[in-house]
């Protein structure tokens, strides 16, 4: 993840970052999307598992539920984790300061204030998850499928809160990436346009200027006049 995404705020971006950035907003806004979905579906059947008072009757049904929803939901954090912090970058450096205030995006860029540590705190769920792995593939070479399934649950589990803030977090940032993109591509556009009317009338000036007459000849030297003696 980059150390200070903010310090690129402001900054003219490349051709090639507008590229490398902009590429990768579908894929979070599919993975938002994904995070919401399963979120919705735990809560449709969840209070099936729960009495009135909201305690859980049916454990077993509602441990399993859980796990199912955490699992799910890690599956698109894993997409944050990869094209965020990116993406992030690249909407800061497009944004000016004026967006914060007002605009079509400016609620959104204030809602992304958070999700540096949002994505800091994943990450770091993830590099434990993966240092374990390790371990198990060092110590329990013939085992890790077993004590896998249940450190993976651990991991999901641990990482739900942080996919559930990356459902509104991300939302935000796809909204906001997606609209500077279009204003990127339109500034360029007319920069573009600009520059051929300039090229055009400067063409035009040229083919339009009057030839240059040609020098005058110099003038002939008069003779002195003769006078008669």
């Amino acid at each position: 993840m980059p150390s200070s995404p903010a310090s690129r705020e402001g900054q003219p971006l490349t051709a090639t970052d507008q590229l490398a950035w902009r590429q990768h907003i579908p894929a979070l806004a599919s993975a938002a999307a994904g995070i919401r979905q399963a979120s919705d579906a735990w809560d449709a059947v969840s209070d099936s598992f729960c009495d009135e008072d909201g305690w859980p009757i049916d454990e077993k049904g509602y441990a399993d539920g859980k796990v199912t929803r955490d699992a799910e939901a890690w599956k698109h954090v894993e997409v944050f984790l990869v094209y965020g912090p990116e993406v992030l970058a690249g909407v800061r450096a497009a944004a000016h300061g004026a967006d914060y205030v007002e605009g079509p995006v400016s609620a959104d860029l204030r809602r992304l204030r958070g999700i540096d540590t949002t994505l800091e705190r994943a990450g770091r769920i993830r590099h434990e998850w993966d240092q374990i792995m390790a371990l198990m593939d060092d110590s329990l070479p013939g085992s890790r499928e077993i004590y896998a399934s249940q450190a993976q649950e651990i991991r999901n589990s641990e990482g739900w809160h942080y996919a559930d803030e990356l459902s509104s977090q991300g939302l935000a940032l796809t909204r906001a990436a997606g609209y500077l993109a279009e204003r990127a591509d339109h500034d360029r556009s007319s920069q573009a346009g600009r520059a051929q009317a300039a090229l055009a009338r400067s063409a035009l000036g040229i083919r339009g200027a009057s030839p240059a007459s040609p020098p005058a000849p110099p003038a002939s030297n008069p003779k002195p006049p003769r006078h008669s003696r």
